[in-house]
């Protein structure tokens, strides 16, 4: 059965040779599957905005309808969530739903998923807690830090429930990217540990081997699953990006809408 964690590896497609640099020392420069497997997500995205907007009509048809529908979901989101300025933080969390359900869904396709690499949604989630804290300092100054003041908690409590906000917020980025590499790490190991029996056990009904047609039920079941999994893995593939977008959402409304409600 082959490796179900080898399709996560990062090989090099193009090299460009090393590099030395201070601190970090010698490393490799080179055009990797992960570059192109996000490239190719760019790409998509791009073409599909172009065709979806494009020409538009009364009458949408699919293309159109379908960009409509991502555009008013999200669109749905942070005006809910952050309230009368949530369009101006809509081009962002747009582009993070996008980028992250292209990468997600191509990975069904492809040999390598973007998103089941921990730098990669590591970065996303660095991206949306900074701009977070430039947004709550830029808008607030030293007010930004209130959010990590409880004042409706006791005055003895505060200092105590503040430690335990400023923690959380810190995690905020720890957590959006263990959930979205976790859930697309998972998945896909799953899904290749199941296709791995499907093949194997084939193999041995064909050959005679082990446990000979014994096999072939085991394998009919393992191919259920397989599908199974197919389906339970383009539902998470939306679900996840979608998660990172409102959870982006409601990060930013905690700076925007600091100490108030929208």
């Amino acid at each position: 059965m082959a490796d179900p964690l080898h399709q996560f590896q990062v090989t090099p497609i193009v090299d460009f040779g090393t590099v030395t640099l201070p601190v970090i020392g010698t490393q490799q420069i080179a055009f990797t599957n992960s570059h192109l497997a996000m490239s190719i997500a760019f790409v998509v995205i791009v073409l599909f905005l172009q065709l979806a907007t494009s020409g538009a009509k009364v009458v949408p048809g699919r293309l159109q309808a379908a960009g409509e529908q991502m555009f008013g979901m999200i669109d749905g989101v942070t005006d809910s969530i952050i309230g009368h300025e949530g369009r101006k933080y809509f081009p962002f969390v747009f582009s993070l739903f996008c980028l992250i359900l292209a990468m997600n869904l191509l990975g069904m396709f492809l040999s390598f998923t973007a998103t089941s690499q921990l730098a990669v949604t590591g970065t996303f989630a660095l991206i949306t807690i900074l701009l977070v804290v430039i947004i709550g300092i830029g808008k607030h100054g030293l007010g930004f830090f209130g959010l990590f003041w409880p004042s409706a908690a006791p005055l003895l409590l505060r200092p105590v429930v503040g430690a335990i906000e400023f923690l959380s917020f810190l995690l905020r980025p720890v957590t959006l990217a263990l959930r979205l590499f976790g859930n697309m790490l998972g998945g896909h190991v799953a899904l290749k540990i199941f296709a791995g029996f499907v093949v194997s056990l084939g193999a041995m009904a064909v050959t005679g081997e082990s446990l000979g047609l014994f096999a072939l039920p085991i394998a009919a079941l393992s191919m259920v699953g397989v599908v199974a999994l197919t389906a339970l893995e383009f539902l998470v593939a939306f679900l996840q990006a979608f998660v990172f977008a409102v959870l982006a959402a409601i990060y930013l409304n905690d700076v925007v809408n600091l100490g108030h409600g929208h």
